[in-house]
């Protein structure tokens, strides 16, 4: 029997111990990370045991590979725990639930692409459209009927999620060498091989033609209205290498539905002074709307976008930012009260809407946990139903009443006629 006995070791010889301890079963080895150190413990042969070695983030030798571990932590620091929010998959794996795992695997990465498994930019998409329409249907000569509010209100969502698809396809192109650096993107089709930087470029050729098409339902005015749109939707991922508001170019991006809606309805906004102030004021609204939920975006990948150079507003103002949200908030609210102003809208709107953002807005800013992700997350998501919610069932109500109050004077019009 061998008694116990300690070695302490130069730094340099630290390979040739490690690959002859492992390939010596009569010991069981404990390392000690100290001071450039490796301390080996001999114990009693029944103990035999292969080395194992269990590091916080720097390999022994450059013989000797790092651990998955080792990379893990080099990158992001500790490994989080199962209570914190965990690290995606080391691998890709394809999905095993949901829409995407009944569709056949050659389609599976395009889908992918345009995050059709995750469709809440989507909706952030849709509700600058919808706010526009409800909000021009009082306006239009005749007021627009409820039928033609929801077809208008249909084509707005195909459109959607055909442009938000191309936006990130344009996206995932331009970050193709910076997304594998990024935990949370970095097994995204491009990022990870599955579709070539020529395939993804010629599947937004068709979805910006299929975008193209949906566009032409419209009336003819909303061409031009739409098509300069394009420019932002290209440019916006090259705003994050340059300023760190790239938020801002996304606002400018995602708020452009907020004047498509009176075009869409047959509105002239170069011939109505009233209907253009509305459409000014929604659509500065949603700017600052779209910097307050993706500011709570970015601080997802705050850390990993420092790492890899990639500027946020998150990243500028990380200790300001509820401060900023509140003021983005007020921002937002006051600028929709005053398209409710400019557009004659009444008290239905001004609680519904006005105040039902308010209150929705105050909430999400006071409780969101900025250094959670998975917290940011679920204000992201749910903030969109919530506050894009209220402003929709307020500018829905608002409609409504004037469509009742017009069709009773139409009504007793009318009659007069007939007397």
């Amino acid at each position: 029997m061998a008694s116990a006995g300690l070695f302490r070791l130069p730094v340099n010889c630290r390979s040739v111990i490690l690959r002859t301890v492992c390939n010596r079963p009569l010991a069981s080895v404990k390392l000690c990370q100290s001071h450039g150190r490796i301390s080996t413990t001999f114990v009693h042969p029944q103990f035999r045991q292969r080395l194992a070695l269990i590091t916080a983030g720097r390999h022994y030798h450059a013989s000797h590979p790092r651990s998955n571990s080792a990379i893990a932590n080099d990158r992001e620091g500790p490994i989080p725990s199962q209570n914190h929010d965990s690290l995606p998959p080391k691998e890709y794996e394809p999905p095993k639930t949901g829409f995407l795992s009944h569709l056949p695997a050659s389609w599976v990465p395009y889908a992918e692409l345009i995050r059709l498994d995750k469709p809440t930019g989507t909706y952030y998409l849709f509700f600058p459209c919808l706010f526009s329409t409800l909000l021009a249907a009082p306006l239009a000569v005749p007021i627009a009927s409820p039928p033609s509010v929801l077809g208008t209100s249909l084509l707005f969502f195909s459109g959607a999620l055909i442009m938000r698809g191309a936006g990130c396809t344009i996206n995932d192109l331009w970050d193709r060498n910076l997304d594998p650096h990024v935990r949370r993107t970095r097994l995204r089709p491009i990022a990870r091989g599955a579709v070539t930087p020529f395939n993804a470029l010629a599947f937004t050729g068709v979805q910006l033609l299929t975008g193209l098409g949906i566009l032409l339902q419209f009336p003819y005015q909303c061409l031009f209205y739409g098509i300069p749109s394009l420019l932002l939707v290209a440019t916006y991922p090259l705003a994050k290498r340059v300023t760190y508001y790239p938020q801002f170019v996304l606002g400018l991006t995602f708020s452009w539905g907020a004047i498509m809606g009176f075009p869409a309805l047959g509105i002239d906004l170069l011939q109505n002074s009233a209907a253009l102030t509305a459409a000014a004021f929604i659509y500065t609204s949603n700017v600052a709307w779209t910097v307050l939920y993706d500011m709570i975006y970015a601080h997802m990948d705050i850390k990993d976008d420092s790492k890899a150079g990639i500027k946020s507003i998150a990243l500028k103002h990380d200790k300001q930012t509820k401060q900023i949200l509140s003021g983005l908030a007020v921002t937002q609210i006051g600028l929709l009260a005053a398209a409710g102003v400019a557009a004659g809208a009444g008290p239905v709107f001004f609680i519904g809407s006005c105040g039902g953002a308010a209150v929705t807005l105050a909430v999400m800013i006071r409780k969101v946990n900025l250094k959670s992700v998975k917290d940011c997350w679920w204000w992201f998501v749910n903030g969109c139903w919530l506050t894009g919610g209220v402003i929709s069932a307020g500018l829905g109500a608002e409609y409504l009443v004037q469509y009742s109050k017009r069709a009773d004077e139409d009504a007793e019009l009318n009659t007069l006629e007939v007397v």
